[in-house]
């Protein structure tokens, strides 16, 4: 999210077209329906990079984990622990939104979802992750089928040494050609977004806004309880520090990331706070910490599970305990691969929603609050890394 043009960061021009976008709606009214084709090129577009883009980068970024061998006990168990933490997050967060019911109400009509058909069982869920014909998976958007076939893909192609390496690096070349295509299709999202919302409330008017106000309050405070129970938590158990000392520790780290919006931005800060702060040795902080900037994704996971049932409820689409299931698993595994992509958040809400079967529009009228929201997360994010690295330290024998 750090493209620019003429100095405005892509963020701000987003935010700025979902302002106008309203203001256009409520002045214009239907006179403003003129624009709609430039939202449906948007989520067209959008639809478009899901697939390329998902595979490519967890080729890579299963395969850059390392060989198993040279992995070994600290690096199973940072991963192991990220991810939980980030299904835990995402719990969170459909929990927060089946609270705050952020969409109820909306009653948002004549949008094509896959709405109609059955919702799945958890047991057709756990089943559907595994395709019997990956090509496909790939033709029809599967995610979830995408996804493990991807994993399991890296992990052969690193497995397979020498002769992996001209897959891996063709996989490369392919993702960083794809975050290249996202960056000229996030170029456009401030028109989108303007197109989209601008119908939008020229359609069923202003309330249509209120929403929004319960799905930032539901993030914020899903990111609260997410950093108050399951990171007081792991450090009381594991490291018998208080989570004072270590919020105290960090909250450099978590100022900076709440600011920048950057995982990466932040690290050096990170990095430094969990060495000087809190005694961690370089060894352990140099391997977890950019390891956390890569796959560990609690704040921006826990936003999917709160925007994912805001969309469902506005467009009247009950999600099953299945679905809800889906949602879990496939952002918990989409984080290995696409904390990199520029518009992360946004790139990985498109594939839970793709997963879910909800309306990509929905997509779109979130990123106009997308700003607001990327500083809890991103700094959530942060928080985490350094959560999981005292973890990891204190299990290594070090003393904080």
């Amino acid at each position: 999210m750090s493209n620019s043009k003429k100095g405005v960061p892509l963020i701000w021009r987003i935010t700025i077209g979902f302002v106008l976008g309203i203001a256009a709606g409520a002045f214009l009214g239907p006179k403003v329906s003129i624009v709609e084709p430039v939202g449906k090129v948007f989520i067209t577009l959008l639809k478009m990079l899901i697939v390329p883009l998902v595979f490519s980068s967890l080729v890579v970024g299963v395969s850059s984990i390392g060989e198993p061998k040279t992995l070994g006990r600290i690096g199973v168990k940072t991963i192991l622990i990220y991810l939980m933490t980030t299904a835990v997050a995402i719990v969170i967060g459909l929990g927060m939104g089946h609270f705050f019911q952020p969409g109820s109400g909306m009653a948002i009509e004549g949008v094509e979802a896959a709405a109609g058909r059955a919702a799945p069982a958890l047991s057709e869920v756990i089943i559907g992750m595994f395709p019997d014909n990956p090509v496909q998976a790939l033709a029809q958007g599967h995610m979830l089928q995408i996804i493990v076939f991807a994993l399991f893909f890296g992990i052969a192609a690193m497995l397979a040494g020498d002769k992996g390496k001209p897959v891996i690096s063709f996989m490369e070349s392919m993702a960083e050609t794809m975050y290249k295509v996202t960056d000229l299709v996030m170029n456009l999202a401030p028109y989108g977004v303007f197109a989209l919302i601008a119908v939008t409330v020229s359609k069923y008017g202003l309330s249509v806004l209120a929403p929004f106000a319960k799905v930032i309050g539901a993030v914020y405070l899903g990111c609260i309880v997410h950093a108050i129970v399951v990171y007081s938590g792991l450090v009381a158990v594991v490291t018998k520090k208080s989570p004072i000392w270590f919020f105290k520790g960090i909250q450099e780290a978590s100022l900076t990331a709440f600011v920048t919006r950057s995982s990466s931005a932040t690290l050096p800060v990170t990095m430094t706070c969990t060495q000087e702060n809190m005694g961690i040795s370089e060894k352990i902080s140099s391997f977890v910490l950019p390891l956390g900037a890569t796959i560990n994704m609690d704040g921006t996971a826990l936003y999917q599970g709160v925007c994912a049932l805001f969309i469902a409820q506005a467009f009247g689409i009950d999600l099953s305990i299945g679905a809800q299931v889906g949602i879990i698993v496939t952002a918990t595994l989409a984080s290995v691969g696409t904390a990199g992509v520029p518009g992360a958040g946004l790139i990985m809400l498109t594939l839970v929603v793709t997963q879910a079967g909800l309306p990509m529009e929905g997509v779109a009228m979130v990123a106009g609050i997308d700003a607001v929201l990327d500083m809890a997360r991103t700094s959530l994010n942060v928080t985490g890394d350094a959560c999981v690295t005292a973890v990891i330290a204190k299990t290594e024998g070090e003393n904080l």
